[in-house]
């Protein structure tokens, strides 16, 4: 029977598939006990189980590479952490020892322990960090009983389900899973944000999806839209055919828009840079166009180590080839290399983890780790200056809150390049020296020390979660989490605002920058720049070219009066046509 289900559209475009139902993570097992005798085989059996669910994350790691391996990578790591967990392996072999029960009842009834903590914490993140605690039991169990954890998808399924994560997405794509519905999410989470990337489509918020699909039913989903057609007849059928057709005209005319320039209507020419932190993500950026990268990710190096590295980190050598790499694959046009941006939020494998630490979101990370760890910091500055000599090298600081770390960061690269001159290694005679805007501190009191930096980049992820104190992949605050807040829009009008009182170039390199939906936006407020990834720089073009410049900064006053967001959003309407 025919049904219309509504969500909202996370990641855009067309399926047509079967329906492959994936209930709430459930572990129903029944009560058993053990003999006193098999008591201790029970725990071995238990912690081989756990054993090899490491070993399966450790290999499902390996294989990431790019962005994947950053958005991806960031939950493995949490997983990993939570089987290390003290707590959660002592109350088992507890269980297990005292109760002389199963190791699957066991893993039950912790579960539920921890499940019933999280219920009732008043943090809605934190109750939702379950979720988590669900897939590490569902792998183990999975892992007793010698079973392949991971969904299974087959090519031609959609997935239905409550929720799904970013590593489950990547095996899903490889397995040929058309599309994914799910009861909850936000479209700004990293699930949605990897989806786009994948051109996965996604529709998310379905509440009434699992009541009402069953297995094998055939789904139409427009993840534009957010649209679940159940058992769709002729029209929709036709109309399905109609957006896939329409879809494929759209990726040839972007295709012929590789060699265009990024010009506005009334011929204002902006400058698309790229992310990157791979040899595709550069290449890509090469092929489409791009001004240069506006944001290299040096993490990857440091987190994705071989496995007989794991426990090492990247000398300077193997950071100089990976930054020359990355600068001659530009053939000459500027590359900007982050410095690392990693901290206790990030289970890396390396030396530089810091587990017990309470609040990481806003602990030692970015600039202040580097600051901390000098000979770490040192030998990566000599990395970036020494691939300075191979082309035009930008250095660009992560997490900066005031000057004081501008002037610090200014002052090590000092030493370092006096150091590399009197070694007698080729290096360029200036590096320019950039500040991430990602902290409400530094965008404040940005006049302190914008004098001390050659240009700026607004990471508008971390200054929106920073400002309204939103986290972005809480479901909870979906609605909270919001970049056309008019806080969000007044403080980056007021960093653009005074990089161009100083002649100070200054981008965006958030997921903001990539969204062709904020561009009208962007633009009103002053931005000329934009970084984002190579996978969304057409499309971006392809808006940029559709609006006059004039027309939207003419616009920009009433943008800035906006009171909330739904006043920024039919702005937003208008701007759009």
């Amino acid at each position: 029977m025919r049904r219309i289900l509504s969500g909202h559209g996370a990641s855009r475009g067309s399926a047509l598939g079967r329906a492959r139902v994936r209930l709430p993570h459930v572990l129903d097992v029944a009560e058993e006990r053990l003999d006193a005798e098999l008591v201790d085989d029970e725990i071995e059996r238990l912690h081989a189980a756990i054993d090899v669910v490491r070993g399966e994350m450790r290999a499902l790691h390996d294989r990431l590479h790019g962005a994947m391996a950053h958005e991806v990578g960031e939950f493995l790591d949490l997983h990993a952490l939570l089987l290390d967990d003290p707590e959660l392996i002592a109350g088992l072999d507890d269980l297990i020892r005292t109760g002389r029960y199963t190791a699957d009842y066991a893993l039950r009834l912790q579960r539920d322990r921890i499940a019933a903590v999280f219920a009732g914490m008043d943090d809605a993140y934190l109750r939702t960090r379950i979720d988590d605690i669900d897939q590490i039991v569902g792998r183990i169990h999975a892992a007793l009983h010698k079973r392949d954890a991971d969904l299974q998808g087959i090519a031609g399924d959609i997935l239905v389900t409550d929720n799904v994560s970013p590593s489950e997405l990547v095996q899903l794509h490889s397995q040929g899973v058309m599309a994914v519905v799910t009861a909850a999410g936000s479209p700004l989470s990293h699930t949605a944000i990897l989806a786009r990337s994948l051109h996965v489509p996604l529709v998310i918020g379905a509440a009434q999806a699992l009541q009402k699909v069953n297995d094998g039913d055939v789904l139409a989903v427009d993840g534009g839209s957010g649209l679940v057609i159940l058992e769709p007849d002729a029209d929709d059928l036709r109309a399905h055919r109609a957006r896939v057709q329409e879809h494929a005209r759209e990726r040839k005319q972007l295709h012929r828009l590789r060699r265009e320039p990024t010009r506005t209507l009334d011929g204002v020419d902006i400058r698309l840079w790229a992310n990157a932190e791979s040899r595709e993500d550069v290449a890509e950026a090469h092929a489409l166009g791009a001004a240069g990268v506006g944001l290299y990710r040096t993490e990857f190096l440091f987190m994705q180590r071989p496995a007989d590295a794991r426990m090492t980190l990247p000398d300077e050598d193997e950071q100089f080839r990976a930054y020359r790499d990355l600068v001659l694959g530009m053939t000459g046009r500027t590359v900007t290399i982050r410095t690392l941006d990693i901290g206790a939020d990030k289970a890396d494998g390396t030396a530089l983890a810091l587990p017990g630490e309470p609040n990481p979101a806003m602990g030692l990370r970015g600039v202040r780790l580097s600051l901390a760890r000098d000979a770490l910091f040192r030998t990566q500055l000599r990395a970036i200056l020494r691939a300075s000599a191979y082309g035009p090298v930008r250095v660009l600081i992560p997490m900066v809150s005031g000057r004081e770390e501008v002037i610090a960061v200014r002052a090590r690269i000092k030493d370092v390049q006096r150091e590399l001159r009197t070694e007698g290694f080729a290096i360029a005679e200036s590096l320019p020296v950039g500040a991430m805007i990602e902290v409400p501190s530094a965008a404040i009191a940005l006049q302190t020390f914008i004098g001390d930096v050659d240009f700026l980049s607004i990471g508008t992820n971390d200054l929106v979660q920073y400002l309204l104190a939103a986290d972005r992949n809480n479901d909870a605050l979906g609605e909270l989490y919001s970049p056309l807040h008019p806080a969000v829009l007044r403080l980056i009008h007021g960093v653009i605002r005074a990089a161009r009182t100083h002649d100070k170039p200054v981008a965006v390199c958030g997921e903001m920058a990539g969204d062709p939906l904020f561009a009208p936006v962007l633009l009103a407020l002053g931005l000329e720049e934009f970084s984002l990834h190579p996978g969304t720089l057409l499309e971006l073009r392809r808006a940029i070219r559709s609006f006059d410049l004039a027309w939207l900064r003419a616009r920009s006053a009433s943008l800035l009066r906006a009171r909330d967001s739904a006043s920024i959003q039919r702005w937003l309407a208008q701007a759009t046509g």
